[in-house]
């Protein structure tokens, strides 16, 4: 298996008005979670994020906010930003241009958020044209594969640790195959004594 850490491929050549990274705000980085609410995972990640005073944003999938609904309200009453995952995580590769399109408005309306982070970062060209009228569709620059059960806890951390730079939006997974929990406090200990700080997506349309 190829994995590519960095901007997805080919979104990131089809799609260059998208966001993969947030530049012009120092050393900032920006800590984002794909797939949740996970009643353990997610739990897990907001109790670490808040012993660090850190903020982040949690791209959740409808259908799982549905069954977490406590949790979600506690991803926003944390200070957390919410993003968009679509209802039913469903690659745009190999849906069709309207059921997909309708289960990522469905989705935004459980989120009630304008920012989507398609599943996979795959999705056809005329679905983007028709979300990106209404939302700030959101990538990423840094993907440790947390998910990846082939790399351990270690692999993940290390990967994360060697390529950040001033600006990453870093994509994360607060699930049950996710080894995020493990190192996340770590990592955000080691990226403050190196001077960063952290902030959230939505800072993105403040600047542009």
């Amino acid at each position: 298996m190829i994995r590519n850490y960095g901007k997805p491929f080919p979104a990131g050549v089809i799609y260059p008005e998208a966001v993969y990274s947030i530049n012009g705000m120092g050393k900032r980085l920006y800590l984002t979670f794909d797939d949740g609410p996970d009643p353990d995972s997610t739990t897990l990640i907001l109790d670490i994020l808040q012993a660090h005073d850190v903020h982040a944003t949690f791209f959740c999938t409808g259908s799982k906010v549905l069954a977490s609904p406590g949790l979600f309200a506690r991803i926003a009453a944390g200070g957390h930003t919410v993003g968009n995952h679509g209802f039913s995580h469903l690659n745009g590769l190999k849906t069709p241009v309207r059921t997909y399109c309708s289960d990522i408005f469905k989705g935004r309306d459980i989120t009630c958020s304008n920012l989507f982070r398609p599943p996979y970062g795959r999705l056809r060209v005329r679905q983007y044209r028709i979300l990106e009228r209404s939302m700030q569709i959101v990538f990423w620059d840094l993907m440790p594969y947390d998910f990846d059960r082939r790399l351990t806890p270690e692999a993940s951390y290390s990967i994360l640790s060697q390529r950040i730079r001033p600006g990453s939006v870093i994509v994360l997974h607060d699930t049950a195959s996710s080894s995020a929990a493990v190192y996340l406090g770590r990592f955000i200990d080691r990226a403050l004594k190196e001077g960063y700080s952290f902030g959230s997506v939505d800072e993105y349309s403040l600047h542009h």
